[in-house]
């Protein structure tokens, strides 16, 4: 008889669900939605910071390389060189001359 009482007791523990537990879990899982939201909008935010911390380096980069080039454009002697190659410019009094190669095809410079 005991153990018709205690299996019993058993069957009757594990498949009662009272009104607090199910209280219980519909607060669990109103909790579990209203976080939801800023957790996804905290993995946007966190993405979004990611992407542009990326695309600041890059803009860094290309401004590393446009100071550079501005630096260069300031040098007489750059702007004197590329003047003649590219430009065919002479100072006065000089004279200018194009070298034709042997296949009568003539490349214009790297400017």
């Amino acid at each position: 008889m005991r153990a018709e009482a205690v299996a019993g007791g058993m069957s009757r523990g594990r498949s009662r669900f009272t009104a607090r537990g199910a209280i219980l879990a519909i607060v669990v899982m109103a909790v579990l939605l209203y976080l939801i939201v800023p957790l996804r909008t905290f993995m946007a935010q966190r993405d979004h910071l990611a992407h542009l911390e990326r695309q600041t380096r890059i803009l860094e980069q290309q401004n590393g390389l446009l100071q550079a080039r501005v630096k260069q454009l300031h040098d007489p002697a750059y702007l004197e060189r590329i003047a003649r190659e590219c430009l065919g410019m002479v100072k006065p009094g000089e004279i200018g001359f194009i070298v034709v190669p042997k296949d009568g095809e003539s490349r214009p410079p790297n400017c």
